[in-house]
């Protein structure tokens, strides 16, 4: 039994993490601005899940949450920065605000879910920072800039902030997941067929939440292809923005 915290679960992807994670047996505290699905879990898991409203862009309702969390179960073995904000247009039509709230959701969220942990896991000499990143940070992509731009910040943070820890017995990783069926995926032009199913993506990074490697995926072909992504970055981001096009 390991004490995990996840920012952003309460549907898609980390809902059904938080899931997995329950039936593996762990506590879990799971940190959102809505609780209206995740909530249901706690009936079945009233010892094991605890459930507190916080807001990745504000450091001191997260602060506050992760100390109730803390209080609840003990020292975090593992915290996970998944909450999400994505826009999809084009960069004249989309300005400097809109980057700014992208960026403050997903890069300086994960900065303040660290800053907030990293002291107790420094006290205990281990823990596991894990965030969640995609492939067009990688790749880059069309009509995605903001959501891209601040996935890419993510990958830098983590290498880092490894480097940094490592000799406190802290490991950073990034959570690479296919492109998925989900709420915040629904603008992009994409047929659904085409996305991975949210259920199956979120058990399969749970189940491999252990993993020593600095990529998490939720399957060995999702490994394969985010390790093509990373060897030639720019001829996959334009093929994926071709195939996009061509299936509209």
């Amino acid at each position: 039994m390991q004490n995990i915290l996840i920012i952003g679960a309460n549907q898609g992807i980390g809902y059904h993490m938080v899931s997995q994670l329950l039936e593996d047996g762990n506590n879990v505290a799971v940190l959102d601005v809505q609780s209206d699905d995740i909530g249901k879990l706690e009936s079945m898991y009233p010892d094991r899940l605890f459930v507190a409203y916080a807001d990745a862009t504000d450091e001191n309702s997260l602060k506050g949450a992760i100390e109730a969390a803390i209080e609840r179960f003990g020292v975090l073995d593992i915290a996970i920065h998944n909450a999400c904000m994505c826009t999809f247009k084009s960069e004249p039509e989309t300005d400097y605000e809109v980057y700014r709230q992208v960026m403050d959701v997903n890069y300086y969220g994960a900065s303040r879910l660290a800053k907030l942990v990293l002291p107790e896991m420094r006290k205990a000499g281990a823990g596991k920072v894990i965030f969640t990143s995609s492939g067009v940070g990688v790749t880059g992509f069309g009509n995605i800039s903001p959501y891209a731009s601040s996935k890419g910040a993510i990958e830098a943070l983590a290498k880092c902030l490894h480097i940094e820890n490592e000799a406190f017995g802290i490991t950073f990783h990034i959570m690479h997941p296919p492109l998925t069926n989900t709420a915040s995926s629904k603008g992009l032009p994409v047929p659904k067929e085409f996305k991975a199913e949210a259920e199956k993506v979120g058990r399969g990074l749970a189940k491999n939440i252990h993993s020593k490697q600095f990529v998490i995926c939720h399957s060995f072909l999702q490994k394969v292809q985010i390790g093509l992504c990373y060897r030639h970055p720019l001829r996959m981001g334009k093929m994926m923005w071709k195939m996009t096009q061509r299936a509209k």
